[in-house]
């Protein structure tokens, strides 16, 4: 890839990165703090600190992530700890500047408060996570971990992590805090799958038409995606020909369209949804 598609690209991610950073934070001390409710990760803990000794969730989770990320340089992708590293920072300095919201807002309703909390956090995370990101923290245990014991799933530890913050919320804080606070994070969950999959979302496409070669270069060449040539056979005419078959972003969705109707407007187009794609030109969320 060229480098300086690549720099690019890097920088998209970063801004995404810090973006979501600024999105979660409000969802954090607009919401969450003010129902006195937790998040998950490293980011719960902090809030622990914070309800029980009044220090800024910001900077304990910029302590807590020292010593993580000293493991992480020595034993994790180099590329995945700037990342964290810079949504670490961002997560942190957004939740110490926009503190000061934390009571704005003057409604009674626990429920709504960790329902829009969730949602905002689902929405800054899902943007991270759609951009290789992440808060550092648990996010590093759960890598590490991973790498000592292959057969662990990353989610699961991530939700062992997050059930012991809740059990520490319920002794401290209350059983029905607890309770919210499982709430927000099922709705956290929610919203951040939903995210990151309508981020990077693709579509399988099959083209049938009399112009193969045509329509094949086009694409390539336009839209930068490889093609595929399918041999199939028409149950009723017998006649043989090839399906172009092709992989593609939702965001070129229109144009692909665009291109293949212009080129034969008789063209049959059957269009379906990619749960998952791994390969060349298609980027792995972390």
């Amino acid at each position: 890839m060229d480098t300086k598609v690549l720099d690019k690209a890097n920088i998209i991610d970063l801004l995404f990165i810090i973006l979501g950073s600024f999105v979660s934070s409000i969802g954090i001390n607009m919401f969450l703090i003010h129902a006195k409710l937790l998040s998950g990760g490293v980011t719960g803990v902090a809030l622990i600190f914070q309800y029980l000794f009044k220090i800024q969730a910001g900077y304990i989770i910029l302590l807590l992530n020292i010593p993580l990320f000293i493991l992480s340089f020595k034993k994790l992708d180099k590329k995945f700890t700037i990342y964290s590293l810079v949504g670490t920072l961002s997560l942190s300095l957004s939740l110490i500047l926009t503190s000061s919201i934390s009571n704005i807002l003057n409604i009674t309703d626990t429920l709504l408060y960790c329902l829009y909390g969730g949602v905002l956090n689902g929405i800054g995370f899902g943007l991270i996570f759609a951009h290789h990101g992440s808060t550092g923290g648990f996010d590093i245990i759960s890598m590490l971990i991973k790498r000592k014991h292959t057969t662990l799933n990353i989610g699961k530890i991530s939700f062992g992590i997050n059930l012991i913050i809740v059990s520490i919320s319920a002794f401290v804080f209350g059983l029905t805090s607890a309770l919210y606070t499982l709430i927000a994070m099922y709705t956290t969950a929610f919203v951040l799958d939903n995210v990151v999959k309508g981020l990077n979302q693709t579509k399988s496409v099959f083209i049938i038409t009399n112009k193969e070669d045509l329509v094949s270069n086009f694409l390539m060449k336009n839209l930068h995606r490889g093609v595929t040539y399918l041999y199939g056979e028409g149950a009723y005419s017998k006649d043989q020909r090839r399906i172009l078959y092709c992989i593609i972003p939702l965001s070129q969705l229109p144009e692909l369209k665009n291109i293949v109707t212009s080129i034969d407007e008789k063209a049959f187009i059957s269009i379906s949804d990619t749960s998952e794609v791994h390969g060349r030109g298609f980027k792995q969320v972390l």
